[in-house]
Order: C-alpha cells, then structure tokens, then sequence
C-alpha cells in the first residue's frame, strides 16, 4: 500500500491524473487502415508494439534510447502524425527510452502507465515531458479496458496489490489481451512468472490468445509453462536484439515454444514482425 500511495502522490503532484472517457478526442492523423494491424517494430533490446485500428492509432512502450530514431522514422512513415494512445508498461529503459522523443515528433492524446515510480533520468524526462505538454495521464491495472477505436484492451495486470522484491518492477508491468472481433493477441510486457500466476488463477482459460508477444524478450523468468497452457497461442513473437548482453531469448523458452508447435518470430532475426487481421482470420509478416 505504502508504494500504491508513492506511486499516486508523484503523479498526483505532476497534477496528471486525469478521468479520461475511452475514445476521447478527434480521430487521430493517419493512413487510413480497414483493420487490425499490430506492428512489434524491430527496436533492438526492447519493446514498441504500433496498433492501428480503422478508429486509433495506439503505441505500447517506445524501445529503448538508441532506437529512438528509428522508432519515430517507421511512424511517420505509416502516414502517422498523431498517437491516440501511449502505454509505457514499466519504467525500465528498454520500453520507456525513446518515450519523449515520442512526445516531441507527434500529438500525443492520452498516457497510460502502470504508476511505478523510479527515479532513473528518463523516467523523469518522461513525465516532465507529458506534464509540460498538458497530456492526459492516468494508471491502469488489471480488470479495466481501453477502447482502442474498434478494439479493446483488456488489461489484466498489474494487480490492485503490486508485487515487490526484486523482479516487482517487472511483475508489475501493464499486461494487455488485445481483442479485435474473434482474434485475440495477448502482450506480455515484461511480466515474469509471478505474475504469469496470478493472472494463470484470476482468468484462467480467458486469456487464451492466438498470438503472443513473449514476456520479457523470451527471458527464462517468463513464458511458465502454466501460463503458456492458458494462453494456448498458435504463434509467438519475441522482441529482442541480436546478440544481446542478456542471451534472450533463452534457449529453454525457446525449446518450450518449439514443443508446443508455436509458430516463432523474432525482431532479431526477422526484422518488425507485423500482425493483421479482420477479426476473423489474421495472417503475420516478417520485414525480412
């Protein structure tokens, strides 16, 4: 409770936390898509996942500070000038880096984030940034659902008790069940197996999802057997650099993967990895 209370107080003293209606504002500038489109972009070590509905233009994390360019040059190069929705799962670097660069280069509407609080430079910048552009900022946890503009995510972590120790910050990323029509894409965040379990007992089979974007980079700390049984996805997508320091994915992820018949993509080696589906079928390309 007493870092629930930190978490609210550093943002309420930003004066951030705003009610915000789901599909607030004026449609986003865009190239007009006809239906889903999930983009997992190749940042290297870290994660930005670009949704498009016919409705939204949603980003989930921002990659890391190195990647930050090449971030804002795929976006723009959607035909993208405008970003309904930013959610930063964590504060870690590798999903909140290129975060104010974001900020600068495009209309931001509205942040969610997940109320950890650090005390890292770019987690200041970052809120600093949204406080000084005046965007609207409010926490998410699991049980609460953003309208995405003819999706929705269903957010089903972190719990209203946050995990502590030290892989809390991890356990205590924003995990989301994208729902678009009959398909389903359920987006890991850096959730380790702490929190796999948790949400293994709430949802149990209501997190079934034909695509996952693995947890943590396909660390060994996720991907828990249990919570790949609930999931049951036909295909798997891991962002992950090539020849990162952290040897993700790990081999033993990788093995469970291969046992269970998923299909494999990975940004290391296939470049941003891109979901579509009309909410029926779907169909997943790699950039190289």
């Amino acid at each position: 409770m007493q870092l629930r209370r930190k978490w609210v107080s550093a943002l309420a003293a930003l004066a951030l936390v705003l009610a915000i209606a789901a599909g607030c504002g004026a449609p986003a500038d865009r190239a007009k898509v006809d239906n889903l489109v999930v983009s997992v972009i190749d940042v290297g070590q870290g994660d930005a996942i670009l949704i498009r509905t016919p409705g939204q233009v949603t980003l989930i994390d921002s990659g890391d500070v190195p990647a930050r360019d090449k971030l804002v040059a795929y976006i723009r190069k959607q035909g993208i000038t405008a970003i309904d929705t930013l959610v930063i799962t964590h504060p870690h670097a590798d999903h909140l880096g290129g975060a104010v660069t974001i900020l600068d280069n495009f209309t931001v509407r509205r942040i969610y984030d997940s109320g950890q609080v650090t005390t890292s430079a770019l987690y200041r910048q970052y809120l600093a940034a949204a406080k000084k552009k005046n965007i609207p900022f409010a926490l998410l946890a699991g049980g609460q659902e953003v309208d995405i503009g003819g999706g929705t995510l269903k957010i089903l972590n972190p719990p209203p008790t946050p995990f502590g120790g030290e892989a809390g910050v991890n356990n205590n990323s924003i995990v989301a069940r994208l729902v678009y029509g009959n398909f389903a894409m359920l987006l890991a965040g850096d959730a380790e197996q702490d929190a796999e379990a948790a949400m293994v007992k709430k949802y149990g089979a209501n997190l079934k999802s034909q695509v996952l974007k693995s947890g943590h980079h396909g660390s060994r700390t996720s991907s828990s057997p249990a919570f790949l049984k609930a999931v049951a996805p036909e295909a798997a997508i891991i962002s992950v650099g090539a020849g990162n320091e952290y040897h993700h994915p790990h081999p033993s992820v990788l093995k469970r993967y291969g046992d269970n018949k998923y299909k494999i993509y990975r940004t290391d080696t296939d470049g941003t990895v891109t979901v579509t589906s009309d909410g029926k079928t779907y169909t997943i390309a790699k950039e190289r």
